[in-house]
């Protein structure tokens, strides 16, 4: 990974993407995430939910699975963030995978940054991506 600017502190221990960087839709793009993180030396990372592609939002293509289980082989944790409510309300699996990843500790899908503040505890070392 070439060297790379230290990016802003917002969140302690979370890698926040910008909202318009590359799509994420497959493992690869999956694996250049958690590597920005390990590099940055966060332990989470904050997906805004317009870099998902519309093939993760569709459970039957396995998008999703295939990129959280990345995160999840790798021990990062994932929030995605922003208005989801479309993809919930077009689709009764997706919204209970919703429902039941908020109630644990590896993924969550938040409205805003505030959402994943309060959730998270005080832990050191976030940056921006």
């Amino acid at each position: 990974m070439p060297d790379q600017p230290a990016p802003a502190t917002l969140m302690p221990g979370v890698l926040l993407c910008e909202a318009d960087g590359p799509p994420v839709r497959t493992e690869r793009d999956a694996l250049d995430l958690i590597g920005d993180a390990w590099y940055h030396r966060a332990h989470f990372v904050a997906i805004p939910a317009g870099r998902l592609h519309e093939d993760f939002w569709r459970l039957s293509t396995r998008v999703a699975g295939e990129i959280i289980q990345k995160f999840a082989n790798y021990r990062i944790k994932v929030a995605v963030i922003g208005d989801i409510s479309e993809y919930v309300a077009s689709s009764g699996a997706l919204r209970d995978w919703v429902r039941e990843a908020n109630r644990g500790d590896e993924l969550w899908f938040l409205p805003d940054l505030e959402a994943l503040r309060a959730r998270l505890p005080d832990e050191p070392a976030a940056t921006n991506l």
